[in-house]
């Protein structure tokens, strides 16, 4: 009997060779609810504003791993006391994290199932990937909740200062070639350290941390919420939004059959059942752009126009204001719109619409990032921060926005 080499390596273009640690981490990365990921974009409709933006959860979730066994390594070095099994919940639950995404990412997350974050549907499959593994995820399943004793290994996973958070702000850097968002992942890696517990960056990484906190406020103002990226993002939404009212009127929509079964049905927590989970797992960024582009030829106005925006990169006129939008700018583009094309309100609305964005780079309420100073006291990097102002960045930032059409039809 020939065995197989499970200890594989990936060449990521980000930190090069990636090595796959054991056998049951390989099995897991080749179960077909995780090769999913290969076909879920990391950034959703971002590649109309940043071509590049073509990248994966999968080769996100990589990434975090191997972040996550260099943090392990760090703290090892450092005296924090770390058994091979929390190891290996560690690098499992940093895996999965984002495992629950849906197609588009966030773009669609509460669109296809209604009241259910990616969080929740990520436990979900993890609960059932251990069942399949005869409960060989149960720790990692702990660390993922924040129910395991040592604090430390949730924040790790998730918190201000998490491997998640690490790998996406310089993976997204790189394919969208906006340099601003670029950290130094390893740097901050190796001041990482545990007092009490609880996650602390060593004193001498101030800077790099003030760095890491600016640059995930310019990456949010200038490629998450990049206004052409909130138009398309909403124009996704707006699609599913008007195909599931049509199907609810009778009409027949051409699409795969599990996008036709969330479309059909009112999908939500409290149904979110074992048979839900397996159709939501065959769904992926396919099923959208396939259904999007047979309904460009749909007879009903409203979808067809919006998918031909999406697919034609014909989109939506966006202005972002610092003041929320005046009522009379609002109508005056509604009112044209809708006289030109003789549209109902709730037509036009598909079209004509405002919304708010935020920012928000430091929030000191949820897990602070503390720095552990020369003497041993522990304090948050807000009170210690005085080249960027650290407190000023953890303020929510609004700006909104109009979306209109722009010479169409």
């Amino acid at each position: 009997m020939i065995k197989s080499n499970k200890l594989k390596i990936f060449n990521d273009p980000i930190y090069g060779f990636i090595r796959i640690p054991n056998t049951l981490i390989f099995d897991l990365i080749a179960d077909p609810f995780f090769q999913r990921l290969r076909r879920i974009s990391q950034m959703g409709l971002s590649y109309l504003v940043y071509p590049g933006a073509h990248h994966t959860r999968f080769h996100h979730a990589l990434g975090c791993m191997h972040l996550m066994r260099k943090a392990i390594q760090v703290l090892r070095f450092k005296q924090v006391e770390l058994t091979k099994e929390e190891e290996e919940g560690l690098l499992i639950a940093i895996l999965l994290h984002d495992i629950g995404h849906g197609p588009f990412s966030h773009a669609m997350e509460h669109s296809i199932v209604e009241g259910v974050n990616h969080e929740h549907i990520s436990l979900c499959f993890m609960k059932e990937l251990n069942i399949k593994f005869e409960g060989k995820l149960t720790l990692a399943i702990e660390i993922f909740n924040g129910n395991y004793p040592k604090k430390f290994l949730n924040q790790l996973v998730s918190s201000q200062l998490d491997m998640d958070r690490l790998d996406y702000l310089k993976r997204d850097s790189f394919y969208t070639g906006v340099a601003e968002g670029n950290t130094n992942a390893e740097r901050l890696i190796t001041m990482l350290n545990v007092v009490n517990g609880e996650l602390v960056i060593e004193e001498k990484g101030i800077y790099s941390i003030e760095k890491f906190i600016m640059a995930r406020r310019f990456m949010y103002w200038q490629v998450y919420l990049h206004k052409t990226g909130v138009a398309a993002e909403q124009l996704l939404m707006r699609i599913l939004k008007r195909s599931k009212e049509l199907i609810v009127r009778g009409e027949d929509l051409e699409c795969s059959k599990n996008l036709k079964f969330f479309l059909e049905n009112k999908i939500d927590i409290d149904n979110f059942d074992l048979d839900t989970l397996v159709r939501f797992s065959k769904l992926d960024d396919i099923d959208i752009l396939s259904a999007i582009k047979n309904w460009q030829e749909s007879s009903d106005f409203v979808l067809s126009q919006l998918c031909q925006m999406v697919i034609n990169r014909r989109l939506l006129q966006v202005k972002v204001k610092n003041e929320p939008i005046s009522d009379i700018k609002f109508e005056k583009h509604f009112n044209d719109f809708k006289a030109e094309n003789d549209l109902t309100d709730e037509e036009t609305n598909y079209f004509v619409f405002t919304g708010e964005i935020k920012n928000k780079a430091y929030d000191r309420d949820y897990q602070p990032i503390n720095i552990l100073k020369k003497s041993g006291r522990v304090v948050d990097i807000a009170k210690l921060s005085d080249y960027l102002k650290i407190k000023t960045l953890s303020k929510t930032v609004s700006k909104y926005y109009i979306c209109y059409p722009k010479d169409y039809v």
